[in-house]
């Protein structure tokens, strides 16, 4: 896969689409590649999160020792908060099948960050927005507990 093609890729996720292309390109390049064999354990709950992964091919579980029957599958990024902060996985990872994973650490995100400041206020500004939606929906939540209805 070229460099374009990793760079289109990580375009098509939103916390990534509004960073740009220099920004994109520096990311895709030191993006790491690893290919997983099914039933091989990506991460597991508890385990410090130091970086987000991308799945670009093939399927993970969440959680399979708990009988979760949660997947991920192409295009799904996982541990996004790893990127901004410390914190400790939530969850157990095991790819379903033959899978390719991206990984791209906090160092790497936020050295990019700093590189790009047209980038970093973007993705401040698409953070804020989102915060405020949560706000919004947990208003909404409120409101119908209040009222004495299950939210929808």
């Amino acid at each position: 896969m070229t460099i374009e093609d990793e760079i289109a890729f990580l375009e098509r996720l939103p916390i990534f689409r509004r960073l740009g292309g220099g920004a994109l390109r520096s990311l895709a390049i030191a993006a790491e590649t690893h290919v997983m064999q099914p039933g091989e354990i990506l991460f597991a709950a508890g385990d410090p999160a130091d970086g987000a992964y991308i799945i670009h091919q093939g399927s993970i579980t969440l959680n399979p020792e708990r009988g979760a029957q949660v997947i991920a599958e192409v295009g799904t990024l996982l541990g996004e908060s790893a990127l901004f902060a410390e914190n400790r996985r939530p969850a157990t990872a095991t790819a379903r099948e033959p899978t390719v994973v991206m990984r791209i650490s906090r160092a790497t995100f936020l050295k990019v960050l700093d590189s790009y400041p047209d980038a970093a206020e973007r993705l401040r500004e698409l953070i804020a927005s989102r915060a405020d939606q949560w706000a919004r929906e947990m208003e909404n939540v409120r409101a119908a507990l209040a009222r004495g209805r299950r939210p929808l």
